[in-house]
């Protein structure tokens, strides 16, 4: 095979036209099989082999830069960097990661993880090796998807300024994750399916310069003039106004016209953008069919395109769709908003039932914020749908266009917690803490499933801004028996060991029977508080068990009741510790009952890695029986504990 002769950047070049499109064909067998094994990201890899090795063959890596938008389409840049064998551990934990990273390879000049940053980086890039005077090319490879997000634009503005070579490559197949929307997709496919554009201008020209004593002056000046060449057949030609050459449209899948069009771009002593057409999947039936199913897909069956594992469960996000879709069906106020994921954020079925309520603002979370807070100031009630790393994409738009004016915003907050395998950018453990400290703002966590029904009905009756964080993966079905009405700010009592009845007082000696320890756990945490309660039991050690329901505000009365029965609170949240519920907590009790002592079970404060879920709670030891050995290292079992 030829993919086993490439071991590095160079190998590619010593290759014939017809040796790479063999190596195209094998990087995509390659490509489908391993991650069948491990899942992964394969639509987009596979519509961008052929880009991948024409930049190869262009450019001088890693001496010269590419920025991968995302980066969720770097596999073949990894393979042909020398990281082919390291993919049987793709995003496994300790293995290779998805996405790019500086750490893991030269080659990988930037690290990305979201949308829409790469012409922002490759410019920063640009501006630094002209400042230290040094000699490299800078390519900035971005999707018409990521086009859809405002800071794209603003890159674009700055890099018109630029005096030295940068090239932007848009990768345009028409697809982000799930169809572009917008007038950015509507502009690019008047392009891709403009009349021979660039055969057309070569006619123009032939025939002005066929003209005897004018005609080379006519060509030079339309060439001069704003209203160019592109201008004649291309009404509004967003790139070329804005200062910034324009190439293309050029086939994604020609190796060889690649090559060439990467060659002429870099003469140039400005910014200049790429325009590749490309086919997301290309070269997997079921992929090509259905790009969206496999942009991110766990192990399947390469014959199917079926996934491996069946799933018995709802997950967090089908039971949020279906209980928004519920309410919506009585109150036609409600509206659903998305930055481009519906279906990863379950609002497809709600877009099918009531599009007219249902708006994708594409990869613009900024937007999708501002635009859900003049929504709710028109009477309507929206819900913002989202990852919880994506939402902080939002951040400012949320302190000044929804909490200050303390408008109804529902925000869904899916994958909230560890996700797993893409790593240190989509892992959703800061929201606890950059939600809870904005003025206005409710936070609310289920335990499970029903109790995430009720916080949705909940948080559209509430009227004000409220955030509800859930999980990626199977909604929790236990617990089901604990389902008190939910009111605004209370918690919920499980399990009361404290041997010390409601009414009655504690018993000033200590020399009652009971637990001195009690568990208050927010959201998926609940869980895993209640194992640890199960598994405490099994050896003898009695303690309470609350859920807190609410992060912000927190339900001070039942910390109050609570403290006054137990010595010790343990806190349990899937968020950094910094910021997080349990800092809250320790700090009221610090205040008003010194006396108790509070651990606190949470993240560190770290950026956390690739991996599976369990295999990650469990090195941040924040599974069961980490936190009872933490538990045990603490002291916390021994009487007369305070």
């Amino acid at each position: 095979m030829i993919l086993e002769q490439i071991q590095g950047a160079e190998d590619v070049k010593a290759l014939t036209w017809e040796e790479l499109n063999t190596l195209a064909q094998e990087i995509r067998e390659f490509l489908i099989q391993r991650i069948s094994r491990t899942g992964g990201h394969l639509a987009s890899n596979l519509g961008v082999v052929e880009l991948t090795i024409a930049l190869f063959l262009a450019f001088d890596l890693p001496k010269d830069k590419i920025v991968w938008d995302v980066g969720h389409q770097s596999y073949t840049h990894k393979i042909l960097s020398g990281r082919r064998e390291l993919f049987e551990g793709l995003r496994q934990y300790g293995g290779l990661s998805g996405f790019p990273k500086r750490k893991e390879s030269p080659y990988d000049a930037f690290d990305t993880g979201h949308s829409s940053t790469s012409i922002s980086a490759g410019l920063g890039m640009a501006q630094g090796r002209d400042l230290l005077k040094e000699d490299y090319s800078v390519v900035s490879v971005i999707g018409d998807g990521a086009l859809t997000g405002g800071m794209a634009y603003e890159a674009l503005n700055n890099a018109a300024r630029l005096k030295r070579n940068f090239i932007i490559v848009l990768n345009d197949n028409n697809m982000s994750i799930s169809e572009n929307v917008g007038g950015m997709s509507t502009y690019l496919s008047g392009i891709r399916t403009g009349d021979g554009y660039n055969d057309l201008k070569k006619s123009v020209v032939y025939a002005l310069e066929r003209i005897p004593g004018i005609g080379s002056h006519m060509i030079e000046r339309i060439k001069r003039t704003k209203n160019g060449i592109k201008q004649l057949f291309i009404p509004g030609m967003l790139f070329e106004n804005m200062g910034i050459t324009y190439l293309g449209p050029v086939d994604g899948h020609n190796i060889r016209m690649l090559q060439k069009t990467f060659q002429e771009a870099k003469k140039l002593d400005h910014a200049v953008l790429i325009h590749v057409i490309t086919q997301k999947g290309r070269g997997y039936g079921p992929a090509e069919t259905n790009p969206a199913k496999f942009h991110g897909v766990d192990p399947f069956d390469i014959a199917t395109g079926e996934p491996l594992t069946e799933k018995k469960y709802p997950s967090y996000t089908d039971v949020f769709s279906r209980a928004l879709c519920r309410l919506a069906r009585k109150d036609e106020r409600i509206v659903a908003v998305t930055a481009a994921m519906p279906d990863g954020t379950g609002l497809n079925q709600f877009a099918k039932r009531f599009p007219k309520r249902f708006f994708d603002v594409g990869i613009a979370e900024a937007h999708g914020v501002t635009s859900a807070a003049g929504m709710a100031a028109a009477g309507l009630k929206p819900v913002i749908a989202v990852y919880s790393s994506f939402l902080q994409r939002g951040f400012d738009q949320i302190v000044h266009d929804v909490c200050i004016q303390e408008l109804p915003v529902v925000f869904a907050v899916d994958r909230a917690g560890l996700v797993g395998s893409d790593g240190e950018t989509h892992q959703g453990i800061f929201d606890c803490s950059y939600l809870t400290c904005i003025p206005n703002m409710t936070v609310m966590a289920p335990k499970n499933r029903w109790e995430l029904e009720d916080m949705l009905d909940f948080a559209f009756k509430l009227g004000k801004p409220v955030a509800i964080r859930y999980p990626r993966g199977e909604a929790y079905g236990g617990l089901k028996t604990f389902r008190t009405p939910i009111e605004y700010g209370k918690g919920e009592l499980l399990y009361d060991d404290s041997g010390i009845g409601k009414g009655a007082k504690p018993d000033p000696d200590g020399s009652r029977e009971g637990a001195d320890i009690v568990l208050l756990a927010v959201g998926s945490m609940v869980s895993t508080a209640e194992h640890i309660r199960e598994k405490l039991m099994s050896r003898g050690i009695r303690c309470s068990l609350a859920n807190g329901r609410f992060i912000k505000p927190f339900d001070r009365e039942l910390v109050d009741f609570l403290a006054a029965r137990h010595k010790v609170f343990v806190t349990l949240e899937e968020n950094v510790l910094q910021g997080g519920f349990g800092l809250a907590v320790a700090d009221y009790i610090r205040r008003h009952v010194p006396d108790v002592r509070v651990f606190q079970v949470a993240l560190p404060d770290a950026y956390v890695e690739h991996g599976n879920v369990s295999v990650l709670r469990e090195s941040l030891e924040i599974d069961s029986d980490s936190v009872i050995r933490s538990m045990e290292k603490e002291g916390l079992f021994s009487k007369g504990i305070g």
